[in-house]
């Protein structure tokens, strides 16, 4: 992080310190995340993890959180997606809960609270490469807190809107979800960042998770914002022992958007599955780092990653698996492919693997190039023409992804958007 930029992250939080509420993040902590801040400063792309991000809007962002509030009238305007049923939905404009646009019920076994009215917080971030969420805990305005009891099953569903309404330079918005589930619960989460009429907006948030023994959390994180957004976000997730834990990512939207997991497997036969879907077009430029650290045995890991770039747009996916040297029986799996659709499109995917014990099961598969001739070819002969032939093509790269999430009515609404993405709407609705 430059020293210009360093210096104004500290003015912005000075002049906006007495404005913070206390409730969300302690006065102590969010001094203590500037320090560190300051010491580690903002990545650049000179580090190795983020050389494929951009990174150069910051230098024309405010970081000092958007100082207004919606009126209601307003929040009540926003065009939201339909909602899904067996959701309650809890929506956030600005990274403030905004009760106008929710619609909560009480569901068994789940409570849900704006951690301005919750007493329990999750701790600071101490992930790897947490500089963003760093940034978010010396900011925050307000966030989810989710607590999920022993007794709440697959019934218990919950989606949450953040939806980011100010321009960049007005204005940061910084969303937080804080997930807790217990032992053996089963849970739903929907999470979906979007922008209020195509705003410029900069959004950076913080997703922390702990999954309890035994339990099976499914998340779905849905990433639309206006093409002239910036939005980075850090997730950290840990899994006691029998957990699983399955993430779909989808990105389509923003400027600039990175994503950073790390997921720790922390008890014996933990059980994650990341799917991440990837369309940018223009000069958008999407990138993520998911780090899975295996601590212990017989801990299973799978990652799949599909990503298409057009236009000039960039897509990154970095995959990397740490097997320590306790973690004997670990059996891990990577498929990460890129699809480039325009010639001066880039798309990079990294395997990564660091095995400290012999006893694993490891594999991993990257690719990155044009659409396959001989699939292609194989189309043509059949009598369909090359435009039909290729968007089949691509629609199926992408399936390998959407084809996972198991909630019929996102997964259509997610469909529609990608065709919309790929500009093949219309050809493409007898597909969905």
């Amino acid at each position: 992080m430059s020293s210009a930029l360093a210096t104004r992250i500290s003015q912005e939080h000075a002049s906006a310190a007495s404005a913070l509420p206390a409730s969300v993040i302690s006065l102590e902590r969010r001094r203590n995340a500037l320090q560190a801040l300051e010491t580690q400063g903002l990545p650049s792309s000179r580090d190795e993890n983020w050389k494929y991000a951009n990174l150069r809007p910051l230098e024309k962002v405010r970081f000092a959180p958007a100082a207004h509030a919606v009126p209601a009238e307003a929040a009540r305007s926003m065009a939201l997606p339909p909602p899904i049923a067996g959701y309650s939905r809890y929506t956030f404009v600005d990274g403030v809960f905004a009760p106008e646009l929710s619609a909560s019920a009480d569901r068994p076994g789940i409570a849900v609270r704006s951690l301005r009215q919750s007493a329990v917080s999750a701790a600071p971030p101490s992930a790897p490469d947490a500089r963003f969420a760093l940034l978010n805990e010396a900011f925050a305005t307000d966030g989810a807190s989710v607590q999920v009891s022993a007794g709440a099953d697959r019934e218990s569903c919950l989606e949450i809107i953040f939806v980011a309404s100010v321009d960049a330079q007005a204005g940061a918005s910084y969303p937080r979800v804080e997930l807790q589930v217990a032992d053996g619960a089963r849970f739903g989460l929907i999470e979906r960042h979007l922008s209020a009429a195509g705003s410029a907006s900069f959004v950076n948030g913080v997703v922390d998770i702990s999954v309890g023994r035994g339990a099976s959390v499914r998340h779905y994180r849905v990433q639309q914002l206006g093409s002239r957004a910036l939005w980075f976000d850090t997730l950290s997730a840990t899994l006691a022992r029998d957990a699983k834990y399955r993430l779909y990512m989808i990105s389509l939207g923003a400027l600039s958007a990175r994503s950073t997991v790390n997921i720790q497997l922390a008890g014996e036969r933990a059980d994650v599955g990341c799917y991440a879907a990837s369309v940018a077009d223009m000069h958008q430029s999407h990138d993520h780092f998911v780090l899975v650290d295996h601590l212990v045995p017989r801990a299973v890991t799978e990652q799949t990653f599909r990503g298409i770039a057009a236009g000039r747009a960039r897509v990154g996916f970095n995959g990397k698996i740490v097997v320590r040297k306790d973690a004997h029986g670990t059996d891990s799996r990577q498929s990460l492919k890129g699809l480039l659709a325009g010639p001066e499109a880039e798309i990079d995917v990294r395997p990564q693997l660091e095995i400290y014990t012999d006893d694993v099961k490891c594999s991993h598969g990257a690719t990155a190039g044009k659409l396959d001739d001989n699939m292609l070819f194989y189309l043509l002969s059949r009598g369909l023409d090359r435009d039909t032939a290729q968007r089949l093509l691509k629609w199926a790269f992408l399936e390998d992804v959407v084809a996972r999430i198991e909630v019929p009515e996102l997964r259509r609404q997610i469909e529609q958007s990608l065709a919309g993405q790929l500009n093949e709407t219309v050809h493409l609705q007898e597909l969905i």
